[in-house]
């Protein structure tokens, strides 16, 4: 058995005029066009648009709250004052500028809203705006983790008590830790700061067990045979520990698989 979900098809049309105060919920729009119309106030709440075409549209002040947009187009629409909370994007050009201007309020749904986002531009092949994206899904989702553990809010305290507060704060500490090493994925030169500090720790250790302190030439040595460690290709040899030597090769194989993977999403397709 089954029953009407109560979804209003809309096929091949197109919008002949300007829109306002309409109210188009939970509509399924397949093929229609509106090219250069202005839609004020529009409610499109819990619709789906399918292969649409927008092209240089104005939206001012509509809710688009639980939409679907898939293989549409609104090439060179404007967004202002709109309401995208849960809203999803599929293979759908549109302007990558409603990050900075359309993103939820909560911090969460704003991630979510980057996240659809960055999934949609990479379909497309658009690298940079994928990148732009993951940014913001970033940066909402440390908000989100801090003010889970921290925030006095009334949805937090209500939301994250017992084991989902311990949760929300090893979530947090796994992202600040992620954040730190290597910008969580995406910043080349975090990563590069960590292997230094690590070469930096490797030299005080060598120098201490292996060298004089009191040297500034042994601090030099210590430097190079630190490195060279690191690097796998130990010209100076000499008698590490064993454990020592393990945890080096770990840690340069995690910094090499991490490097690949900052390389492989800034210039491929995410």
């Amino acid at each position: 058995m089954y029953t009407d979900n109560g979804k209003t098809p809309l096929l091949d049309k197109r919008f002949d005029q300007d829109e306002s105060a309409s109210r188009y919920v939970g509509h399924v729009f397949v093929r229609l066009s509106a090219k250069g119309r202005k839609f004020t106030n529009v409610d499109f709440r819990y619709s789906t648009f399918d292969a649409c075409y927008f092209r240089n549209a104005q939206f001012n002040s509509c809710d688009f709250t639980g939409c679907r947009f898939v293989g549409s187009n609104f090439h060179g629409a404007t967004f202002s004052g709109c309401t995208f909370d849960y809203s999803s994007f599929e293979k759908t050009t549109i302007d990558p500028t409603i990050l900075d201007t359309e993103y939820p309020k909560p911090e969460n749904l704003r991630a979510r809203f980057a996240r659809t986002l960055r999934m949609n531009f990479s379909q497309l092949g658009d690298v940079a705006s994928a990148n732009k994206a993951m940014r913001v899904e970033l940066e909402a989702t440390g908000i989100h983790c801090r003010k889970a553990v921290f925030s006095d809010e009334k949805y937090y305290r209500s939301k994250y008590t017992g084991v989902l507060w311990w949760k929300a704060l090893y979530d947090l500490l796994l992202f600040r830790l992620g954040d730190f090493v290597w910008g969580n994925g995406e910043s080349l030169g975090r990563l590069l700061r960590c292997v230094l500090l690590v070469l930096l720790a490797m030299t005080a250790f060598d120098v201490v067990e292996f060298g004089s302190p009191n040297l500034t030439s042994s601090w030099g040595t210590s430097f190079l045979r630190s490195f060279e460690l690191f690097m796998g290709v130990p010209f100076d040899p000499v008698d590490y520990p064993k454990p020592y030597v393990g945890i080096m090769t770990l840690v340069r194989l995690i910094a090499i698989a991490f490097l690949i993977s900052i390389v492989f999403k800034k210039f491929n397709r995410r």
